[in-house]
């Protein structure tokens, strides 16, 4: 899933064209799940 940067629409899934389909821009953030890992340090 990734964001558009400029109208802040999520899109599931980018085609072969890199574009948001809702304002035409080119630039995405993929966005990160909300579970945080953890992990031991040695």
């Amino acid at each position: 899933m990734y964001k558009c940067v400029k109208c802040k629409k999520i899109v599931p899934k980018l085609e072969e064209k890199i574009r948001c389909p809702y304002c035409g821009y080119r630039i995405f953030v993929k966005l990160r799940p909300e579970v945080v890992k953890r992990v031991q340090a040695r």
